[in-house]
């Protein structure tokens, strides 16, 4: 049941939204000014706040402000009876979800509760699955080849400098790029993510840059592109070596200039974004073979981040075996399933040429094949 507080100095208000608002089922907290307000927030947790602007010790204004570094998710609506707009935006400045006049109209006050209840739903749904999410692409063992990366994301990530991720297919480069999102001051916005690879060459420069309408024969519609997509974030650029020369040249344009062009279009776009690069390809043998520009080379690659392969940090596959047993059963709603000393033995010996993902693949495998327990007779017959 949602639980509400009110904090006002007129008692009959108080009393009045109190009974309102436990007839619609919530469970109400009164404090007759700020200071009492501020004392319950801190020993329970409100879904909503109602507060009174003009109050004794201590006014409305300063209780939210207050409350905002206190209770930064708690979603308050203001209530004066000397309402003005100039108040309003004010309260609403300093972080209020809404502005009520006094006296409120029921209609009115009950539709900004339960908005306002939906919004601080909506803000814990977003922070539990963005955690479920970072918990998915963590990067997971204690090895001192993962160590190095994990020490060189951490101090990359808070700056802009644009970084190239080199290793293995499957080694976990897409979660370096994840992980340099999160930990930068952009982690607030998006993060875009273009497999080079899986684009064909015609049709990179329309997904990188955009189009306008009627640029070439399928461009029915203009289109907005992954450079745009990422303005304010990260651009993630997966698989860089398969990029054409020509889309090559564009990029170089954008991150020389930081303005794009859509094809067909003669504007130019101002973008704001960190190019994060990966590949599995060694770009210096491919400069030497006229497959990738030099120029383009030196500007991904500030910085060099290379992600080892499993087969170099194998004492990170006990801690990836259990992160794997986990996922499984989450996914398939079911209780994880443990795994033998001796099938982890079997699995650290094993040769891993498609790295962390095979290594998912094989754990899924046998959660699947075998019984509560995992054994080595498992490992052996479903490993490879």
């Amino acid at each position: 049941m949602p639980k509400i507080l009110i904090i006002d100095d007129e008692r009959s208000i108080r009393y009045t939204l109190k009974e309102i608002l436990e007839y619609e089922n919530y469970t109400v907290d009164e404090a007759e000014d700020g200071e009492r307000g501020l004392e319950l927030l801190q020993k329970s947790k409100y879904d909503v706040v109602l507060c009174d602007i003009k109050m004794p010790k201590m006014d409305g204004m300063e209780v939210l402000e207050r409350a905002t570094a206190l209770v930064p998710d708690t979603p308050f609506i203001m209530i004066s009876a000397h309402g003005t707009i100039d108040t309003a935006v004010e309260a609403t400045k300093k972080g209020a979800y809404d502005f009520l006049v006094k006296p409120p109209d029921l209609n009115r006050l009950l539709v900004s509760v339960r908005n306002a209840l939906d919004k601080a739903h909506l803000v814990t749904e977003t922070k539990t699955l963005k955690k479920k999410i970072s918990k998915t692409y963590e990067m997971v063992g204690s090895s001192a080849a993962l160590g190095k990366v994990k020490s060189a994301v951490a101090k990359v990530a808070p700056t802009d400098a644009r970084v190239l991720i080199t290793g293995p297919n499957g080694a976990g480069k897409e979660l370096v790029a994840r992980s340099l999102h999160e930990q930068s001051n952009r982690s607030q916005g998006p993060l875009v993510e273009v497999n080079c690879a899986a684009i064909p060459s015609e049709l990179i420069e329309s997904e990188l840059f955009g189009h306008e309408k009627g640029s070439f024969t399928s461009a029915v519609k203009q289109r907005i592109g992954k450079f745009e997509q990422a303005h304010g974030g990260t651009l993630f650029l997966d698989e860089i070596g398969d990029m054409s020369l020509s889309a090559q040249a564009k990029v170089l344009r954008a991150l020389q200039e930081h303005k794009i062009t859509r094809v067909g279009g003669d504007k130019d776009i101002t973008v704001d974004v960190r190019v994060v690069a990966a590949t599995n390809k060694n770009l210096l043998e491919e400069i030497e073979a006229k497959n990738f520009r030099e120029d383009l080379y030196h500007r991904l690659s500030v910085i060099l981040i290379h992600v080892p392969p499993l087969n170099e940090r194998r004492e990170d596959i006990p801690a990836l075996v259990e992160k794997f047993l986990q996922d499984v059963a989450r996914d398939y709603g079911n209780k994880p399933k443990k795994i033998s000393p001796e099938a982890l033995t079997y699995l650290k010996g094993l040769d891993w040429r498609g790295n962390v993902r095979e290594l998912r693949n094989v754990v899924e495998r046998l959660v699947i094949m075998s019984e509560d327990t995992i054994t080595e007779d498992d490992a052996k017959s479903y490993a490879k």
